[in-house]
């Protein structure tokens, strides 16, 4: 066990170091307000306040974990070797900067509870970012933090072992419409009929009939397929479906068709199942409450992952709302439009609440690519480029890295070739060494 003497165990000190330690480098960790214990404890220790004590290991600490609710701090980035840190902290600290204060900033996304611009669906962006803005949003930095701190402690303790850990995927296939023109319904078919018309999509049309009267498999009918990857992979997939209300945002199919049921079913048979709450639901618990009800009795299980309906985050409301209703993880941390580490980590991690001072039992999985991110890079070359170095980046601190791909994106749609593939090259990159 890592023993830490501290000033003060307060609660945000105990969570960050608890997430770095034990998460990402599966090391225990106790703390101290007594000089004598901290003395006579006989494995690997370090002091984290302001002044060093004698010879110990010594990281000076920033005033940021021994606060309450939010300040306006002054933020310096420095280039790191090969990373960017912040809070440097003099030339006595055995490390040049407080990881502890610079991680708990990027994981209790502080800065998302500071003024800043949302898009039109009321999202934070990767440009407002401080990681997009200093240039180091593709880089899970936190795990990069939590591996030099480390190798600083193994030089400073030869003897301790650390435990190892393994790079580790989980695809989550996300699902906002099972079907593109199947159980629909008369009144969306005959609207979809006419929007064709009217915009001369001939081949919609065409395509539209087929399926409604089962000659052909519906475009967004890709199930077979992704379970048959999911039949060769250790891992197992995460399938978000949407079954809330018909809205200006959702528009998925009525939860209360047997064929969209038996779907479900089928597809919980061999991976996991998540619910993807609806646009409305992130700001009203009691539709999301009705929708956690609706897939429990689908699944015949409690409902243990949930996903926001266009990645919408409302900090630090819609985390709350999980917590009350008692669902254990959320998929939601991420950028639509941007590749990169949004809470600066590949390892999940418990959500701390700012407001309350905190540590919840809601665990936070960071996305780090969506399939809409791909789009961006021109040819197939460059989005394989792209995963492989996102990839290369978890792999190299040993996390956990969670694409996001649709039902449709494995349809014959011409905007998602390559995309399959692409599929493939993260299933593959688990059974690399």
């Amino acid at each position: 066990m890592l023993l830490v003497y501290t000033h003060k165990t307060a609660p945000r000190l105990q969570y960050v170091f608890r997430h770095i330690c034990t998460r990402v480098l599966g090391v225990k960790v106790g703390f101290t307000n007594k000089i004598e214990e901290f003395i006579a404890h006989d494995s690997i220790k370090m002091a984290y306040t302001k002044q060093q004590l004698g010879s110990e290991f010594f990281i000076k600490s920033h005033d940021i974990l021994f606060e309450q609710g939010l300040s306006d701090i002054d933020i310096n980035i420095h280039d790191w070797e090969n990373t960017k840190c912040f809070f440097i902290n003099g030339e006595k600290s055995t490390m040049p900067f407080d990881i502890f204060a610079a991680s708990f900033y990027l994981l209790s996304r502080y800065e998302e509870y500071l003024p800043h611009v949302k898009d039109e669906y009321g999202r934070f962006t990767a440009s407002e970012s401080l990681a997009y803005k200093h240039g180091f949003l593709t880089q899970p930095v936190v795990d990069i933090w939590a591996y030099k701190f480390k190798s600083a402690l193994q030089k400073h303790f030869p003897d301790f072992r650390f435990p190892k850990k393994n790079y580790r995927i989980k695809p989550v296939i996300d699902v906002p419409t099972a079907y593109h023109y199947r159980l629909k319904g008369i009144m969306r078919t005959l609207g979809g009929t006419l929007k064709d018309i009217v915009k001369f999509r001939f081949r919609s049309l065409y395509v539209r009939f087929l399926v409604v009267f089962g000659f052909r498999h519906d475009p967004y009918d890709t199930y077979k397929y992704i379970i048959n990857r999911q039949k060769l992979s250790k891992f197992k997939f995460l399938f978000f479906f949407l079954i809330g209300d018909y809205s200006t945002y959702d528009k998925g199919i009525n939860p209360n068709k047997k064929k969209f049921v038996s779907l479900i079913k089928h597809v919980a048979d061999y991976c996991t199942i998540g619910l993807k709450a609806s646009f409305f639901a992130i700001d009203d618990a009691s539709i999301l409450k009705k929708e956690k009800i609706k897939i429990e009795a689908i699944i015949n299980n409690p409902l243990k992952a949930s996903r926001q309906s266009f990645s919408r985050l409302n900090l630090p409301d819609s985390y709350r709302h999980l917590i009350e209703l008692e669902i254990k993880e959320d998929y939601t941390m991420g950028y639509v439009n941007e590749i990169g580490f949004r809470a600066g980590s590949c390892t999940p991690f418990l959500f701390y609440d700012l407001d309350y001072e905190i540590q919840t039992p809601l665990k936070i999985y960071p996305y780090h690519v969506m399939d809409y991110a791909l789009l961006k890079k021109k040819s197939l070359l460059d989005k394989k480029k792209a995963l492989n170095e996102i990839i290369n980046q978890v792999k190299q601190v040993n996390g956990e890295f969670i694409p996001v791909f649709h039902n449709y994106t494995f349809s014959d749609n011409k905007r998602w070739d390559g995309f399959k593939e692409l599929f493939n090259l993260i299933l593959d990159s688990a059974n690399e060494n």
